[in-house]
């Protein structure tokens, strides 16, 4: 990491004498802050940072850059996958970021979502003050500082900025703009952006706002104001709405409105409509300029707010910044992200490593994200304008966070989990079924996990969603029927069968293994309902993976309709959709967490499960296709993307669990942040998931099945890690004689008694524990290996050691 690069820090100054000692401490109680040890070498203390202090939003927004960790990525002509982060201001779960942009969106997409900034660009283009997309890259209006002349969109007029004065903190984002000399600061609340601007003396001191390509409209009123609606998006899912208004701090001198005339034959010179003085204007990349006349130093605040209406977006601004006071809303934002840190307190371990944790705990807020507060009105996704009663969040991306973060929300937030599965089940209600994402179905994942980690809810109301999901063939689980009557989907092979990635197709093997363990989580929830032919039903359903296991091979493998294995079939090579979901043969074999023992059962036992999985982690990375989602690799593993990130942590149930934790230790330190920049990402963080693998790997374990209460051990990096969990107990983990050298599990104990389990359930902490590992720098082979320690799986454990 840049060490140069300052960073919005408020550092605790030695202490001479007892009064202000004393006045110290409590101002640090007072803002609800944890101080922990920050020390160079990760051993000897220097003096107290306070955990916000550790975090950096800067982390995720770069990639990898090793070779060896980035595979054959990216194609010719794309830049390579970053963790598609923002480092711009927010609060935890907020539908409002305050972000810079760099990449210009509406010129070029360069990934497989639109990402507002990308580290290593040089020049900055704006800014947005939206929420909207759940990725900011197509958040609007875009607004621009500029001084002097400037261009109509999408010919962006844009600044180069020096990386060491660009400083992001949680709630607050800075950056100097040396073309133009002047400063831009964000920060924001829950439904409103503020943005400042401090110019130099000029007479021509210009901010330029304008929509996207789909343009809408915009009118300035006033001398203080500009409003508008954007077209384009999707007006119902995004819960911020399409109008929004923008106010400013100080008189305009100037000001006039312009769109872009995109589309016009001979597009080219004369291809924009600029008007000074004229208020409203409609069209293209639609937009106002309004000019200042500034002394050097003088700043500009624009504070704004979106809405489904002109009305409601200004009740919003006026609730929640009446006076558009910059440093207290600052204030505020910090507090917020300095509260829900607290709640897990680190020691040990280097600075590098206690940045890289609390900026991955920052990213683990992102999603799902506040709607609406219980009696706040808000409008449902059916365009009906309804009052909360409740705290409304948008959906959950159960593809991603589905699979780490939500276990992350509910040990720190359960109160907070209990209105996301509302607000799902109210969402269910409004369209017929549960909510999906991308593939899979996987919302029982959330309601189970919930179930069996004591979290109250009506899991009856639920169920009939969830049932409805995985049995009706109009639902959203795509073919259905084909699952249900084969137990297995097809793939149909394209003409030419050409050669991967491909990215069309059922990705039937990958699908049928996702149904699956869906089933198996529906199974439990309909026992515990007392439905038990139901519970039989998906119980039967959940070893369906079996079916599209090819023992001749030893992997998952795509059949065509008449049942007839896919060939040819390499399993080093990726796969978009076809037979696999953006992954390798490789990657999709160990999708089968709901049964690990099942599926060592099929690899012929544990000797063969554990060759399987060495073999896994070892084979050079030589695929001919190109995957970009494919980053972040230790052979074939890839990191960068879901299918297999509960890889390592399967040596627990065959009877290796030291080999889990030197895996754990070598992705925690090679996969995150070992780039030039320091804040580089294996892949997208897909809304907090690949950021909450790292925080949870990093004190020490990890749910490999989030639907279960059973969580797997690894290696944790920090001597002391202390979670003060949702329901006020505390979970402590100990690790003695921790160090890089000493990453491997010698003994343990779980409240002063001896452990030799490498798991714990959540019922074992549920009431506050300290787990002690003592730690050394050989594997104790002994130790978790027995058949009966390993920890539980569908088809029951095997006590011969096979």
């Amino acid at each position: 990491m840049d060490t140069s690069a300052p960073r919005s820090c408020h550092r605790v100054s030695p202490i001479r004498n007892r009064s202000r000692a004393m006045a110290a401490a409590l101002a640090i109680l007072a803002l609800g802050s944890v101080a922990v040890l920050h020390a160079r070498d990760g051993k000897a203390p220097q003096h107290a940072t306070q955990a916000v202090d550790e975090a950096d939003p800067l982390v995720g927004t770069a990639p990898l850059d090793r070779q060896e960790l980035i595979g054959n990525a990216p194609p010719p002509g794309e830049p390579l996958y970053s963790g598609i982060t923002s480092p711009g201001a927010s609060l935890p779960h907020s539908e409002v970021e305050a972000s810079p942009v760099n990449v210009n969106v509406e010129l070029s997409y360069p990934t497989g979502v639109a990402t507002p900034y990308y580290y290593s660009n040089p020049t900055m283009i704006g800014f947005t003050g939206g929420g909207g997309p759940t990725y900011g890259g197509g958040a609007q209006p875009m607004i621009m500082p500029v001084v002097g002349d400037w261009t109509v969109p999408p010919s962006y007029t844009q600044s180069y900025y020096d990386k060491s004065h660009e400083k992001a903190s949680p709630g607050y984002y800075s950056v100097f703009l040396d073309t133009f000399r002047t400063r831009v600061e964000l920060t924001a609340t829950q439904w409103t952006s503020l943005m400042r601007f401090t110019f130099p003396a000029s007479h021509r001191s210009n901010v330029i706002l304008n929509l996207r390509r789909a343009g809408g409209d915009v009118e300035v009123v006033g001398d203080r104001t500009i409003r508008g609606l954007a077209k384009g998006g999707h007006p119902k899912e995004d819960a911020d709405g399409p109008w929004f208004v923008a106010e400013f701090s100080r008189p305009f001198a100037g000001f006039g409105t312009f769109h872009a005339a995109e589309g016009e034959e001979n597009w080219g010179l004369g291809d924009k409509d600029v008007e000074a003085g004229r208020r409203t204007v409609s069209g293209n990349y639609a937009g106002a300029y309004v000019s200042f006349d500034t002394k050097a130093g003088e700043q500009v605040l624009v504070r704004m707010a979106h809405g489904h209406s002109i009305a409601e977006a200004e009740a919003r601004l006026r609730a929640e910044d009446p006076d558009g006071d910059f440093e207290r809303v600052h204030a505020q934002a910090r507090a917020a992200w300095a509260q829900l840190f607290d709640r897990v307190q680190v020691s040990g371990g280097t600075p590098k490593q206690r940045m890289l944790f609390y900026s991955t705990l920052y990213h683990s807020f992102a999603s799902p994200r506040l709607v609406a507060r219980k009696g706040e009105r808000f409008t449902d996704t059916n365009g009906q304008v309804r009052v909360a009663d409740h705290d409304r969040y948008g959906p959950v991306p159960f593809w991603d966070t589905g699979r780490n973060q939500i276990v992350l929300l509910m040990l720190l937030e359960p109160t907070v989990v209990q209105d996301i599965m509302r607000s799902e089940l109210d969402m269910a209600r409004e369209r017929g079924y549960m909510n999906t994402s991308f593939h899979g179905d996987h919302a029982v994942f959330l309601y189970d996990g919930a179930w069996q980690r004591g979290i109250p809810f009506d899991y009856a109301a639920a169920y009939t969603y969830l049932r409805k999901n995985a049995t009706d063939p109009k639902g959203p689980r795509g073919y259905l029927a084909e699952y249900t009557k084969n137990g297995w989907i097809s793939d149909i092979v394209p003409p030419g069968n050409p050669s991967p990635p491909y990215a069309g197709g059922k990705a039937g093997a990958a699908t049928t293994l996702e149904y699956a363990w869906d089933d198996h989580a529906l199974a439990d929830v309909a026992r515990r309902l007392g439905k038990t032919e139901d519970a039989q039903m998906f119980l039967r359903r959940a070893a369906n993976y079996r079916n599209v296991f090819d023992p001749s091979v030893g992997f998952m493998r795509g059949k065509t309709a008449d049942g007839k294995w896919i060939s040819p079939f390499d399993p080093g090579e990726p796969y978009y959709n076809f037979m696999m979901k953006e992954a390798s043969g490789w990657s999709t074999l160990w999708l089968v967490p709901q049964d690990v023992q099942g599926l060592i059962d099929l690899l012929g036992g544990r000797g063969a499960f554990n060759a399987k999985l060495d073999a896994f982690f070892s084979t050079p990375y030589t695929a001919k296709g190109i995957c970009r989602d494919c980053t972040g690799l230790i052979g074939q593993y890839v990191q960068g993307n879901q299918p297999d990130q509960q890889a390592a942590y399967l040596y627990a149930w065959s009877g290796q669990p030291w080999k889990t934790q030197a895996l754990a230790r070598r992705i925690l330190a090679d996969l995150y942040g070992s780039d030039a920049s320091g804040y580089g990402f294996p892949g997208m963080d897909d809304q907090g998931s690949t950021s909450s693998w790292y925080v949870m790997s990093a004190m020490g374990f990890y749910p490999v099945d989030p639907s279960t209460p059973d969580y797997i051990l690894g290696s944790p990096i920090f001597d002391r890690v202390s979670m003060r969990m949702g329901n006020g107990k505390v979970f402590e983990i100990v690790a003695r004689n921790n160090s890089a050298r000493n990453m491997y599990i010698q003994s343990a104990t779980l409240n002063g008694k001896p452990w030799t389990k490498p798991w714990f359930s959540h019922a074992d902490i549920a009431n506050g524990a300290t787990l002690v590992l003592t730690m050394g720098p050989e594997p104790n082979k002994a130790w978790g290996a027995d058949p009966a320690d390993a920890p539980p799986s569908m088809s029951g454990r095997r006590h011969d050691g096979r």
